[in-house]
């Protein structure tokens, strides 16, 4: 009991710790390149704080039986020689196979909690931000956070890509979860940078803040890493000279950590359409001509 409590104090203070680096560096980045002007303490930043705590302790902790279950699983039914010949490929290439691997369960796993009512109900937490910085990152429902980890991580554990020639545990998979929520806070980032052709190799701010856009241009932009993912199934979405007009949902989200957790297990309205609302706009815009 005392080394679980000794051991929980010091996940807290490295995460503290981290906050406190993360914070030199992207307050001061934010202020010196602001895309919109915004206090350091905004409204919900406590809750924000609570979530970083949350979610990089408790996920992890969930995701351990299934990978667990899984791995255990796959060593028993997978063909000896496929996963020797997987084992015994340079490092380079099987951790690049990881990083695309991953990219693409994460890719689906993320669109499914768009289009999929049930678990939009748990990844609206995240869009319920009205102002996007570094901080929202970590403003997510842990159930939508485990069930999306989980569509990048299993496809990668299910090809073999998870152990050495050596026969020791690869870190590939922990490198791509640990690369995917670094990079998470700088496309966050409330920053106006536009970095070129880049922005067609690698996710940067303005591919993600038109992920969370409110306009008619929403659900487009899925990919963590790699843009590709949504050029090749069509939702790529990146104007060149232009950055959302809004940010947030169409239902309000009720203020508060305990009660954004409970909020999608909540009997709720139903929303009107996107279409009706579009069209409700267009008509509205009509009458004021």
């Amino acid at each position: 009991m005392h080394d679980a409590l000794r051991s929980t104090l010091v996940d807290i203070a490295r995460l503290g710790a981290w906050l406190a680096l993360l914070s030199l560096i992207f307050v001061p980045f934010e202020r010196l390149f602001a895309l919109r002007p915004a206090r350091v303490f905004r409204p919900q930043v406590v809750t924000d704080l609570a979530y970083y705590f949350l979610n990089s302790l408790l996920p992890n902790l969930l995701l351990i039986l299934p990978m667990t279950v899984l791995a255990w699983g796959l060593h028993h039914v997978m063909p000896g020689g496929y996963l020797r010949a997987v084992a015994q490929m340079p490092g380079w290439a099987r951790l690049l196979a990881v990083l695309v691997v991953g990219e693409f369960g994460f890719y689906w796993g993320h669109r499914w909690s768009h289009e999929i009512p049930f678990l939009w109900r748990f990844h609206a937490v995240h869009h319920s931000a009205e102002h996007i910085d570094w901080l929202v990152n970590t403003r997510a429902h842990p159930i939508d956070m485990v069930f999306t980890r989980l569509c990048g991580l299993v496809p990668i554990y299910v090809l073999g890509l998870t152990h050495s020639s050596h026969g020791s545990a690869e870190l590939g998979p922990v490198l791509i979860v640990l690369l995917g929520t670094v990079w998470g806070f700088f496309i966050h980032a409330n920053v106006n940078w536009r970095l070129g052709p880049l922005e067609w190799l690698v996710a940067t701010p303005a591919f993600h803040h038109w992920h969370h856009t409110n306009d008619a241009n929403r659900d487009r932009n899925y990919a963590t890493l790699l843009p590709i993912m949504d050029h090749i199934f069509g939702t790529l979405h990146l104007p060149q000279r232009q950055w959302p007009p809004v940010y947030g949902i169409d239902a309000t989200m009720p203020a508060g950590l305990r009660s954004q957790l409970l909020h999608p297990m909540t009997r709720q309205r139903p929303a009107p359409a996107r279409q009706d609302q579009e069209a409700s706009a267009r008509q509205d815009q009509g009458a004021i001509v």
